[in-house]
């Protein structure tokens, strides 16, 4: 059985980068016709193409809802010439296939060890359907000998010995002591995730259970996005100290004054040794409307494999741009553009379905 936890974790921890060597990628196999109303059936042929795109960097772990969900999702698979040694199915029932939000976060000791981090996920304080999503890190690892930590606040009077909501795609790590983070989704009055919790609350949090040195605060997200301001639709660390900011170039756009002002936020931040940051501006995509509801595309919802970057594309012209910027930020990976005009309609694309596994195997 894996040994749980409350406490404060002892020994040093630290998030590894996204982009430091992964033993698998972890996504949920799409069976909630609710997320994209009209549009479902074209979603399993995207993640087939996901997976088919994934499994040539890395193991792929899929969960599903039990053995008819493995079903439905061989019967796409096997049209794809694919590796399926690079395969692996997990019954594990989910509510929704945003794994980055609910997945397991690990993150590797001074000696050697990993340790899951088991964060409390609420549907994004939206949802009424999240438990099954939030039991997911305890099934996974039941029967590993791995050590599963549930994080708790330790401040403040208001959150000490409260365990901490928090979701993935609302944080993004450096792996050398720097996080990204946004205020709208973890201060705002609106967020109800963890009520209470200051902004020097949440920094103790990231220092005691991710390695974390120093917090970049940006201030909202974008238009369309439902997580109240996740961050990796806005900036994502490329390197230690560079990154990508989206930008956009119309300012009569709702974006432009928003992305405006976290792009001159950033430009004036350090990491935690005090060095500047390098900047890079990444477009933005024309809005992408469909039933007359602005959708949350952006090409920083990128994700970095092991040797590839699959980067969301909306059939814009800004596609090729983005795509070229990555395309020189990664010299060492393909740069790969996945179709993700329906794939939107759910409110996420590539970032927002996948997790990755860090480190050598020991599942």
């Amino acid at each position: 059985m894996a040994k749980i936890s409350s406490e404060p974790a002892k020994a040093r921890w630290r998030m590894p980068a996204e982009w430091e060597p992964h033993v698998a990628t972890w996504i949920a196999w799409p069976h909630q016709r609710a997320d994209w109303p009209g549009k479902f059936h074209t979603i399993p042929w995207v993640y087939a193409e996901i997976v088919r795109h994934l499994q040539q960097s890395e193991l792929v772990r899929i969960l599903v809802n039990g053995p008819m969900g493995e079903k439905r999702a061989r019967t796409f698979l096997k049209n794809y010439p694919l590796d399926w040694d690079h395969l692996e199915f997990f019954p594990v029932p989910t509510d929704r296939v945003w794994t980055r939000d609910y997945g397991p976060i690990l993150v590797w000791g001074e000696r050697g060890q990993t340790m899951v981090l088991n964060w409390q996920f609420n549907g994004w304080a939206k949802y009424d359907n999240w438990k099954q999503d939030n039991a997911v890190v305890p099934k996974l690892i039941e029967s590993n000998a791995l050590s599963l930590r549930h994080p708790w606040g330790l401040c403040s009077p208001a959150c000490k010995g409260q365990r901490v909501t928090l979701e993935g795609g609302s944080i993004d790590v450096n792996g050398a002591g720097v996080l990204l983070t946004t205020e709208e989704c973890l201060l705002s009055e609106v967020q109800q995730r963890n009520p209470g919790l200051t902004r020097e609350d949440y920094e103790a949090v990231f220092a005691q259970y991710l390695g974390i040195t120093k917090v970049l605060w940006l201030n909202r997200g974008i238009s369309g996005d439902d997580t109240h301001g996740h961050v990796d639709d806005l900036a994502r660390f490329v390197a230690p100290n560079r990154l990508v900011a989206v930008v956009e170039e119309d300012p009569s756009d709702d974006n432009y004054a928003p992305l405006q002002e976290n792009l001159e936020r950033l430009q004036g931040m350090t990491d935690d040794k005090g060095q500047s940051l390098e900047i890079i501006p990444l477009p933005m995509p024309r809005p992408v409307v469909f039933q007359g509801q602005r959708l949350p595309a952006s090409y920083a919802n990128f994700y970095i494999a092991n040797d590839r970057v699959l980067v969301p594309t909306f059939n814009d012209p800004a596609d090729r741009r983005a795509l070229g910027i990555l395309a020189d930020l990664f010299p060492e990976r393909k740069v790969i553009g996945i179709h993700a005009v329906d794939l939107v309609w759910g409110l996420g694309t590539l970032h927002c379905l996948t997790q990755q596994q860090p480190g050598r195997p020991r599942w």
